[in-house]
């Protein structure tokens, strides 16, 4: 075990890396960020900024150097870095691990090879590809890149085969899945943390919405029966396994309409659907991050609280001429708990913080939620 006191890193320096900096420093680690960007939010929390990028191997030795373990906040660091790292440090979830997450063949792939059911999706390298897969998956459908794609970005809409060709060329022929509709009826995450010695935690499922492809709200508990929410576990944590994952993951999951729940994707991190825990469960998600990463029992995941979590972004701001919006309109309210990121400049779908409405139901907490967005002038 890496006991407080020691030094442990993050490869990335966002809301994430900060909420993990906040959580490690709470419980008397000392933190080590690596990003390239000077204004950081969690670099500017960090006992050491190391400002460079993340192929820097000179600042990924030195990294390793003064970490005795490393962790990350995002999925794209190059798999390359985290073996440098590995030379000098143990590295939590591993390169082989976050490999499968990176690209959505792979993922399928694993999610389908571990008995989860999957949306139909057929690969697309080049051109020569496009006809072969709009037979196999039709219209609707969406084309989505293999990699690098988040918050419905690297997506888009297909409905004839010209769509197909046009989409396929918007996205610079970069290899691709064509994945068909299903008939939703919610969508749900899971997130879980796994450490070394196989020990498993589940926070409660997560029911979420979206608007334009980017994370609006979650309402736990998920509105769905009980034998379904243990399914998502299930899988969730079969899933974990197979890739002797270590470190805080989200699963997230379609439930059709006829009952049925098909695996989406999977984050090889603390999740946006998992903010809720920093005010509603006994040990929230980044806290478990670093108990997972340095090999402690995992901490008590128990909902104390119905929640529902509101995203933030920069379009709030904006609308308002750049000027923060009036947070009284929130705070007002005893159950609300405020988290903002510490960025320095608002833009349209930039995830700026969020809030957490807590009360005795969900439909409580929904009904604040609803009521608070509407205040701040959220659509």
């Amino acid at each position: 075990m890496i006991l407080p006191g020691a030094t442990i890193g993050v490869l990335g320096g966002g809301q994430l890396g900060r909420m993990f900096t906040l959580a490690a420093m709470v419980m008397g680690y000392k933190v080590v960020v690596l990003d390239p960007d000077p204004d950081s939010p969690a670099g500017a929390l960090a006992d050491i900024h190391l400002k460079a990028d993340y192929r820097d191997a000179v600042a990924l030795i030195r990294m390793g150097g003064l970490c005795q373990a490393v962790t990350t906040e995002f999925e794209n660091v190059p798999a390359r870095s985290l073996e440098i790292l590995a030379l000098h440090s143990l590295v939590a979830p591993s390169a082989a691990a976050l490999a499968v997450a990176q690209d959505r063949l792979e993922e399928k792939t694993h999610a389908r090879d571990s008995g989860c059911e999957t949306a139909p999706f057929a690969n697309i390298e080049t051109v020569i590809d496009l006809a072969p897969a709009w037979e196999a998956i039709g219209a609707p459908a969406l084309l989505k890149t293999r990699r690098l794609g988040y918050d419905g970005k690297g997506q888009v809409r297909i409905d004839s085969f010209a769509d197909l060709n046009a989409a396929f060329l918007e996205l610079k022929e970069v290899p691709c899945l064509l994945e068909g509709f299903l008939a939703l009826e919610r969508e749900v995450s899971v997130v879980l943390a796994r450490n070394a010695q196989d020990q498993i935690a589940f926070f409660p499922v997560a029911e979420n919405q979206h608007r334009n492809g980017i994370l609006d709200i979650s309402i736990v508990p998920a509105r769905i029966p009980t034998e379904l929410a243990e399914r998502a576990r299930d899988m969730a944590a079969h899933l974990a396994r197979e890739l002797a994952y270590v470190g805080v993951m989200a699963v997230e999951f379609f439930v059709l309409k006829d009952g049925r729940i098909v695996f989406n994707e999977m984050a090889p991190r603390p999740h946006n659907s998992g903010h809720y825990t920093l005010d509603a469960t006994v040990c929230d998600q980044f806290q478990q991050q670093v108990r997972a990463l340095c090999g402690l029992p995992l901490g008590d995941a128990r909902l104390l609280s119905p929640v529902v979590m509101v995203n933030l972004l920069g379009d709030v701001w904006q609308d308002r001429g750049a000027t923060p919006p009036d947070w009284s309109r929130l705070l007002r309210h005893p159950g609300v708990q405020l988290h903002l990121y510490g960025k320095s400049q608002a833009r349209p779908g930039r995830k700026m913080g969020h809030y957490n409405c807590l009360a005795a139901s969900a439909e409580e907490a929904l009904e604040v939620a609803m009521e608070t967005r509407a205040a701040l002038g959220i659509g």
